[in-house]
């Protein structure tokens, strides 16, 4: 029988011309898509003397998520480089910002055999370690053919991924079963992987929950919540996606809080422009984060909302908030990290479509430190409530630290499964 990853390396083969228009249609809103290309081929400048350790975080997320890792491994490594590949430019660019040149970063290839042997040549990493859903089928070959152990840690996979991999029932099969590790962050998690074919899979719990908030992040969100003015509301609308800021602007009509100030992030920089425009067309006087380094004191009480459009501020924008909203959640995203809003002591609401963090959500609510509603209508109802209630905003406060304490110690298990894959 044919080995089905030749058939899945010729696919890739005849899709090489559409690679090349997406990164340009990319390059429209994101000009760093066109930056960089030749690593995503495998040709690389970047040296480093010492011995490689390599992460591959795919995007934000994940690079954050790697933070409590990544130092820990530093103090268990100290003679070695790090190396972190990325998928996207905005994971690079988190890279960057969160460790600056204490880790080597590049774009991690495309699956082609050729890019990823350059890539193993010249880096030489004595071990490799996957974050989150990576399930790459010529990338984990090459890395078995050339001994390099690879370990899947903090992984997910939701059903619907789940049912897609199942497809290629033969070709996911062999690739999990040449992984030296698999770590799962649920039990879920962990039997859909063990489905596919992946062997001994641990469950080690979610790495977001050991993330600290940064003192020096916690201190501009006291500095922000200055500026926005100590005696309005802040309603934190973190994460949003397409098509969801338009509903939250329509669910904050029927929401009459004297005062209430909306800071709006956008989950990609590259709306920043299209939410602007958005908040003009409702008739929202708003001022940019970015235009407030400038200024001192609160901003003008006419202010209705604040449009968070800056990179790596996230801790900031919960400590000075009251009250959050997730997004990816109200349309079908499937969620963003709730985890970091209640690191931050800050209460959360989420819409219904969070199948990327469901444990993570479903431990948030029955904990009292999140609450899950069904639609912007629903929104409008618990923001109105919570806002109007601060005793119940308090007790949410109040639940988010022993919701994120009860459920940390994934770095620690994670060490001891990479521990024993490589001997230190």
């Amino acid at each position: 029988m044919l080995n089905p990853r030749l058939f899945y390396t010729l696919a890739l083969w005849l899709l090489l011309p559409y690679i090349f228009l997406r990164l340009a249609w990319r390059a429209r809103r994101q000009p760093e898509y066109l930056r960089h290309i030749g690593e995503r081929f495998g040709f690389y400048s970047a040296h480093g003397s010492q011995p490689v350790i390599w992460l591959h975080a795919v995007s934000v997320g994940e690079t954050r998520a790697a933070q409590s890792l990544i130092a820990r491994l530093r103090t268990t490594y100290p003679g070695h480089r790090f190396l972190l590949t990325h998928t996207t430019p905005t994971g690079r660019a988190a890279g960057e910002q969160l460790y600056g040149d204490g880790v080597l970063r590049v774009y991690l290839p495309y699956d082609y055999p050729f890019a990823l042997n350059r890539f193993l040549r010249h880096f030489k990493p004595q071990f490799g370690i996957l974050m989150e859903t990576e399930i790459w089928f010529n990338l984990i070959h090459a890395c078995r053919q050339t001994g390099v152990p690879l370990l899947l840690l903090n992984a997910r996979l939701s059903e619907k991924s789940a049912r897609g991999y199942a497809r290629f029932a033969r070709l996911t099969r062999d690739a999990l079963g040449e992984l030296a590790a698999v770590a799962a962050q649920t039990a879920d998690d962990a039997a859909r992987l063990t489905g596919l074919g992946a062997k001994d899979v641990s469950v080690t719990g979610n790495l977001k929950f050991d993330i600290e908030p940064p003192p020096a992040m916690l201190e501009l969100g006291r500095r922000l919540r200055e500026q926005f003015g100590a005696a309005r509301k802040v309603f934190l609308a973190a994460s949003t996606r397409d098509g969801e800021e338009a509903l939250l602007l329509d669910a904050l009509q029927q929401v009459h809080i004297p005062g209430l100030l909306l800071v709006i992030v956008p989950r990609h920089p590259q709306r920043f422009t299209e939410v602007a425009a958005l908040l003009e067309q409702h008739g929202i006087p708003f001022r940019r984060r970015s235009a407030m380094e400038q200024q001192d004191g609160a901003i003008a009480p006419e202010i209705r909302a604040v449009l968070g459009d800056s990179m790596g501020e996230m801790f900031a924008y919960y400590g000075a908030a009251d009250l959050a909203f997730v997004g990816g959640s109200l349309l079908p995203y499937g969620g963003q990290n709730l985890i970091e809003a209640c690191a931050a002591g800050t209460p959360v609401v989420v819409g219904p479509h969070t199948h990327n963090f469901a444990e993570a959500t479903r431990l948030a609510v029955a904990a009292g430190a999140a609450a899950q509603v069904q639609d912007s209508g629903g929104l409008a109802i618990e923001l109105q409530r919570l806002l109007d209630h601060p005793d119940a905003l308090r007790e949410m406060h109040s639940r988010c630290a022993g919701f994120v304490e009860s459920n940390r110690g994934a770095t620690d298990k994670s060490l001891q499964i990479v521990a024993s894959i490589t001997g230190n």
